[in-house]
């Protein structure tokens, strides 16, 4: 994805990570602030017990909405150390921010991007989980517009044998010419 908005949108990249070395969630976070991004863009792969579970979601960070958007935070924010209540706190003080709806406008837009880019490129059974809410730590701090993409579930045959399929690798990345405008 990096390389593909390097050569398409002419835009630079900073990268949290480059290799599978650990950094914590507020770190990653700290990088993109250091370089003053004007996004923040934190992609991952979902997982669910149950292996026919699939599709594409986009979360903006805000107060969780619904039981799954908690249950996917909880898992990502495992390898924090902040605490839960200092969270919620910090998520109050955020909801007045004007970064907040920026997020979820760009949340929806990638969101809309990467169902309909892989759908034109015939891919069966894409389901977009649409554009959820929920506080992920390594969203949390960031000064810039920011979400976390659920690109497919790991834990689906289907779609793990997809995520590792360099063609499906590069759709999933979709179309992003009109974010350069």
């Amino acid at each position: 994805l990096a390389k593909k908005i390097r050569r398409e949108l002419e835009c630079q990249v900073f990268m949290t990570r480059n290799s599978d070395k650990f950094l914590t969630l507020e770190e990653r976070t700290a990088i993109a602030n250091t370089k003053n991004a004007d996004l923040f863009i934190s992609i991952h792969t979902n997982s669910h017990r149950n292996r026919k579970a699939f599709g594409i979601e986009t979360y903006f960070l805000n107060l969780a909405t619904d039981d799954e958007a908690i249950r996917v935070a909880a898992i990502e924010n495992a390898t924090s150390t902040k605490n839960i209540s200092d969270l919620q706190n910090i998520l109050f003080d955020l909801v007045q921010n004007a970064k907040i709806n920026e997020s979820s406008r760009l949340a929806a837009f990638v969101q809309s991007a990467m169902v309909g880019h892989l759908r034109d490129k015939r891919y069966t059974r894409v389901k977009s989980k649409g554009v959820k809410q929920a506080p992920f730590y390594v969203l949390l701090g960031a000064q810039m517009p920011a979400i976390l993409i659920e690109t497919s579930f790991i834990s689906n045959p289907r779609e793990c044998k997809r995520l590792t399929d360099s063609h499906y690798q590069d759709n999933n990345c979709g179309d992003y010419q009109a974010l350069h405008g």
